[in-house]
């Protein structure tokens, strides 16, 4: 599927299973904890979920575990690939994120969340207060995920 993001960028997004090769140079989690959504507070836009770059030598399944734990200290149960998107940027660098639902089973509490300020649960994305949401948690490509997600069963709005 194709669509345009916020800033008029081309988007070309495919749905994925655990028998597809992620490959992307960003990750994206969309945690799931006792039925309910987990994000993260990020210090400069809000609300979100977790996710950000692969690291180099790093694989995308040990980047979205990493990019889990530093921003919310979630301990995953179960990860799988559900959708990778493609940005086509104006400076045609490669913007390619890979999406997981990563069920949480425990939290292991910490002193320092990076950039963040740690783990917040919600029951949906419209309980967040509009001034408190990321531009991100209104993202196309995010939220077709998170449509993807639900007709999956992982999750109920």
């Amino acid at each position: 599927m194709e669509f345009l993001d916020k800033d008029n960028r081309r988007v070309t997004m495919c749905y994925k299973t655990n028998n597809d090769h992620p490959d992307g140079n960003h990750v994206l989690a969309i945690p799931l904890y006792q039925s309910q959504l987990l994000f993260t507070h990020h210090k400069l836009r809000g609300i979100e979920f977790p996710g950000g770059k692969v690291e180099k030598g790093e694989e995308s399944i040990q980047a979205i575990k990493r990019e889990l734990f530093e921003e919310t200290g979630g301990i995953p149960e179960t990860i799988d690939y559900i959708a990778q998107y493609q940005v086509h940027t104006f400076d045609n660098s490669i913007f390619k994120k890979d999406v997981y639902i990563v069920k949480v089973k425990s939290f292991k509490e910490k002193s320092d969340y990076l950039e963040t300020r740690g783990p917040l649960l919600f029951d949906n994305i419209n309980s967040i207060p509009l001034d408190k949401q990321s531009y991100l948690i209104q993202d196309n490509a995010i939220l077709k995920c998170v449509e993807r997600m639900i007709e999956l069963g992982y999750y109920r709005d």
